[in-house]
């Protein structure tokens, strides 16, 4: 799979707008309640990675996750990066 172009990349953003692109790969950083909440939906979103066959980044801090996306393989962001990002903004 072809990593985006600059250009496609910034025409996506639109589609995921709590998203950024921070070194070169999407983030987000969702704020929950508590730990379990935090735990709750990382769980939920191990489900969603396994079936998609893409996986995040993920970063957990107490109620604080980090998610950075990046497809390894095609050097940079691709339609995958910005699916699973959708797909996790659904699971809040």
């Amino acid at each position: 799979m072809p990593s985006l172009s600059p250009s496609d990349v910034q025409s996506r953003l639109i589609s995921v707008p709590d998203w950024v692109v921070e070194s070169g790969e999407l983030v987000r950083t969702f704020l929950f309640k508590d730990f379990r909440a935090s735990m709750s939906f990382v769980n939920k979103l191990a489900d969603l990675s396994e079936q998609a066959g893409h996986h995040p980044d993920i970063d957990i801090r107490y109620n604080k996750v980090r998610l950075a996306l990046v497809t390894h393989d095609a050097g940079g962001l691709t339609t995958k990066d910005f699916d699973l990002a959708a797909g996790a903004d659904k699971l809040v």
